[in-house]
């Protein structure tokens, strides 16, 4: 056996050693981080392949064999061993993008489908790895019951390894929404979200700007957006689908999303807060769950009330109107933005709040409807009607306008 030739293992069997190293020694044993080895190469003064001169610092670039060789032999600063090369060595690490990252269109299938927290990074390169594998920047990654020419190093740290989830959104239901509110602007329209936002926020100029809550929230733009001039933004959603990946904005800055291209190609994104203007929304936006047709009591106490394209999709929206001034501040103002499509689908036809004839044969519109059921509002402003379109694929769109009425809560109301 040769004792002093490293073993070549997948990550799978090098995270098993540390295991059982850690229950050996009663230490907390595992595989370094990313982050942990690239302190190793500051550490030992390792350079860049700009550096090495005409030899490669270790058994690297096929300077020396067509195998590994004992890891006693290429000694590196501060009494380390095979920093580079010999083999590569496996990390803790799932590779995903760093913030900014995209997809060259020439070579979209390399990189994102290995992003999905399963692919764990080898660094360092092995005695078989030339041009830019034995790079200090190269990033690879493969599943973890997969052998590269790949042993391992193992650190003693009870530092908190934090792994995560960078993966590309894929839900059907949900990707559109990530489209409609942080990619680009669809057909020549404006963002959707940033514009019902604007609405509201050029509606409460000389009001009140406390406390805002939307029903109907998806992804969170429009709550972001408002956050940036209101304190607090509660954002709700009937979908738990949609109101994480707001969650996962509040958590990291940013999102990623894959949305059909033609057939099976696809456009990668990725939207970050901090590019939007929004990063000091972060922290004051909180998402939840909510029934707009069975409001908890507790969300009280707004000066203004979103609701976004939901009342058309609720199964009794007028038991929320009927009492929504009990929830906005005195002269407090409740902005609804409705595509008016009524359908059964979703809402019994004796609850639809317009789009109907009454008993006499009259047309009630939407905004009839609205008008009878906010007793203790008046309407301060012209409707505004705001274009959306939510891209399907990459030349298939779903297109509706919404009809955006501003409502004030009277002060002789209750």
């Amino acid at each position: 056996m040769p004792w002093s030739w490293p073993v070549e293992t997948n990550y799978l069997e090098a995270k098993a050693f540390c295991n059982w190293k850690s229950v050996q020694t009663g230490q907390p044993i595992r595989l370094p981080t990313e982050e942990e080895w690239y302190g190793l190469l500051d550490y030992t003064g390792t350079p860049d392949m700009d550096g090495w001169g005409d030899t490669a610092p270790g058994n690297l670039n096929l300077n020396e064999a067509a195998s590994s060789v004992p890891v006693d032999r290429h000694a590196f600063a501060q009494g380390f061993y095979d920093v580079l090369g010999n083999v590569w060595q496996h990390t803790e690490t799932p590779i995903a993008g760093f913030p900014g990252f995209e997809v060259h269109p020439l070579y979209d299938d390399f990189s994102t489908p290995t992003f999905d927290t399963r692919h764990n990074m080898i660094k360092g390169g092995s005695w078989i790895s030339t041009g830019n594998e034995a790079t200090r920047e190269s990033r690879y990654a493969f599943r973890r019951h997969f052998y590269q020419h790949a042993g391992f190093r193992y650190v003693e740290s009870d530092a908190e390894v934090v792994i995560p989830d960078d993966r590309y959104e894929t839900d059907p239901d949900v990707v559109p929404y990530c489209e409609q509110h942080y990619g680009p602007d669809a057909l020549g329209l404006e963002n959707y979200p940033e514009k019902i936002a604007q609405l509201c926020l050029d509606a409460v100029i000389g009001r009140s700007r406390g406390r805002a809550m939307e029903l109907g929230c998806k992804v969170g733009r429009t709550a972001f957006e408002l956050a940036a001039e209101f304190d607090r933004v509660l954002a709700l959603d009937p979908t738990a689908r949609t109101i994480r990946i707001g969650v996962e904005m509040t958590d990291k800055g940013y999102t990623q999303w894959e949305i059909p291209r033609e057939g099976e190609l696809l456009d990668f994104r990725q939207a970050n807060l901090q590019d939007l203007g929004l990063d000091g929304s972060r922290g004051k936006v909180e998402f939840m769950q909510a029934d707009l047709s069975n409001m908890k009591d507790l969300y009280r106490g707004f000066d203004l009330i979103l609701v976004s394209n939901l009342l058309e999709r609720s199964y009794n929206p007028a038991k929320f109107l009927e009492t929504v001034h009990e929830r906005l501040n005195e002269g407090g103002l409740l902005v609804i933005a409705c595509t008016n499509a009524w359908s059964e689908q979703f809402t019994k036809k004796e609850n639809w709040i317009g789009g109907y004839k009454d008993a006499t044969g009259e047309n009630v519109s939407t905004r009839d409807g609205l008008g009878a059921l906010l007793k203790n509002f008046r309407e301060f402003r012209e409707p505004v009607n705001v274009p959306q379109a939510i891209r399907r694929s990459g030349r298939t769109w779903d297109y509706a306008i919404s009809e955006v009425t501003f409502w004030v809560r009277d002060r002789t109301g209750h």
